[in-house]
């Protein structure tokens, strides 16, 4: 990780290959996403380091993220945390050259790493938010699932205040392992999604399942088999975390229908392809599954800007 940090910011100095527009677009995809806001230039995020809530006002900018902190200047040893979980969040780790050599070569990825070269995949590093989100996703529009995200962090999320807007951090565990599956049902959350969620905060509370716990795991299979024994989380489920949340960049999705979307767009089918269509196109995507299904789902919201 490449950063400094002085008393009243911290700035961090991304890849070569980090687009900030193109971060920005994925960012503001949502008029309803309530756990950031992107606003007079700045992206606001609120986090919790160290059992206090931080607001970050975060510039990003061609050749470095400023990151400052307009309501409280938090201890410089919170400044490393607050670092670590803002690379997290933009995968600033990943060496995308092989990726991109890769795509050269490929006739589905080719076009979509020229127009959006320097998209890296944004990701969720609080592993219950990921689980949260990818269940309450499941066989839904994502326009409701932004509606039942708010209803949550609203319900039992912590706030703060800042010049007349609320910032919200995402509901602990703790919290959601102490309520009941008509609290969720009230919100509009399936009994099954309900129960769910509140078993794997149970376990999250007490433990039983950490992101320490699954990035101890020694490869990808492993991971995902951990991930899929929890009641409620199917393949897709644990691709999807292991792409947003562990960062796993051979995660792939095949279910996805936004994924199919995108393929029957970008090579002009007649209908989605199979599952069996799929494989074969992703034939030379192999350790980078993850990158190309999000280079496909950027090319979704082209239609709509």
């Amino acid at each position: 990780m490449n950063w400094i940090s002085q008393k009243e910011f911290i700035e961090i100095y991304p890849p070569k290959e980090f687009n900030t527009e193109e971060c920005l677009i994925f960012l503001k995809r949502s008029n309803q996403e309530v756990l950031h806001r992107i606003k007079d230039g700045y992206l606001f995020k609120l986090l919790k380091i160290n059992g206090l809530p931080i607001l970050c006002q975060i510039k990003l900018q061609s050749n470095s993220i400023k990151v400052e902190f307009p309501m409280h200047v938090p201890s410089e040893r919170s400044h490393e945390e607050i670092a670590q979980y803002i690379w997290a969040w933009f995968d600033l780790e990943k060496d995308l050259s092989s990726f991109y050599e890769m795509a050269k070569e490929d006739s589905i990825l080719k076009p979509l790493v020229q127009n959006y070269y320097g998209l890296r995949i944004i990701g969720m590093p609080d592993l219950f938010e990921a689980l949260v989100w990818a269940i309450s996703g499941q066989q839904i529009n994502l326009t409701f699932a932004y509606s039942l995200k708010r209803r949550f962090v609203e319900q039992f999320g912590e706030s703060v205040m800042f010049k007349g807007e609320t910032y919200w951090l995402f509901p602990l565990p703790e919290r959601i392992s102490t309520i009941q599956v008509d609290d969720l049902r009230q919100l509009q959350f399936t009994h099954r999604k309900s129960e769910y969620i509140i078993d794997i905060a149970k376990m999250m509370a007490i433990g039983q399942l950490s992101k320490e716990k699954l990035l101890i795991k020694a490869t990808y299979d492993e991971m995902k088999k951990c991930l899929v024994s929890i009641r409620g989380v199917g393949a897709w489920t644990a691709d999807y975390v292991l792409m947003k949340c562990l960062l796993q960049p051979e995660s792939f999705p095949i279910a996805d229908v936004g994924l199919h979307n995108a393929l029957k767009r970008q090579l002009a089918l007649n209908q989605k392809p199979t599952i069996e269509e799929i494989t074969s196109y992703a034939m030379h995507w192999t350790g980078w599954q993850a990158y190309a299904t999000f280079y496909l789902w950027r090319s979704l919201y082209d239609e709509t800007l």
